[in-house]
């Protein structure tokens, strides 16, 4: 599912693809790190000079952000003095970024959201948002059969909760309760995804898909 038509068929808004592609593709994943601090500081200075010349705000964006381009999201928001209205971690890399102070911050933005689909492999393991949603435990989701597409899935999921706004999350006691699939004695609700963020809310959520589209179990 195609995430650019599905956000511009769901809200009336612009949309801006960054193409860092050339920072990316080197071989070295430092440098490729490196590479997203850099142009996400750069993103944000776009940003900044748009709402200069057109009296936008910080307000009405919504960044997201997967992979190691789930960090840069938060770098954006970070250099935007965290006023962007809305970021979304799609299962941000995990290789160097355990001990990396670009790293995802819950204050990135007024509301910071990450999906977790492939834990200590291609994503990041801990909850780095104010809400943290892990889909099947947060590894290995129900019709992938590698570790790329168990990354991917956190791209499909969210793209579905824009049409559908049909993932319920039930609320867990921290991430290992999530990993563990241990939140039944929890009574919070949340659902995962969509264009509107979900101000004031905090916590770390379970969930289960279907193996195929549509992914949601309502």
């Amino acid at each position: 599912m195609a995430l650019i038509p599905v956000i511009l068929a769901a809200a009336n808004v612009n949309v801006v693809v960054v193409d860092w592609s050339a920072g990316a593709n080197a071989i070295n994943y430092r440098i490729v790190n490196w590479n997203s601090v850099s142009s996400g500081e750069a993103v944000a200075r776009f940003i900044d000079w748009v709402n200069d010349i057109t009296g936008s705000n910080p307000g009405q964006y919504h960044i997201i952000g997967h992979g190691v381009g789930g960090h840069q999201a938060g770098v954006v928001g970070r250099n935007v003095k965290g006023q962007i209205d809305y970021i979304t971690g799609l299962d941000p890399a995990l290789i160097g970024w355990v001990n990396n102070i670009d790293r995802f911050a819950p204050n990135d933005a007024l509301y910071t959201e990450v999906i977790h689909t492939n834990y200590g492999v291609n994503g990041y393991l801990a909850d780095l948002a104010q809400v943290d949603f892990y889909p099947n435990g947060g590894i290995s989701m129900p019709g992938c059969g590698s570790n790329e597409c168990d990354h991917a899935r956190s791209f499909f999921y969210f793209a579905e909760s824009i049409t559908s706004g049909g993932f319920t999350g039930r609320e867990c006691l921290n991430y290992y309760a999530a990993v563990l699939r241990m939140c039944d004695f929890h009574s919070g609700r949340l659902q995962m995804g969509g264009l509107t963020p979900k101000l004031g809310k905090t916590g770390v959520y379970f969930l289960e898909t279907n193996p195929a589209p549509p992914f949601s179990q309502g």
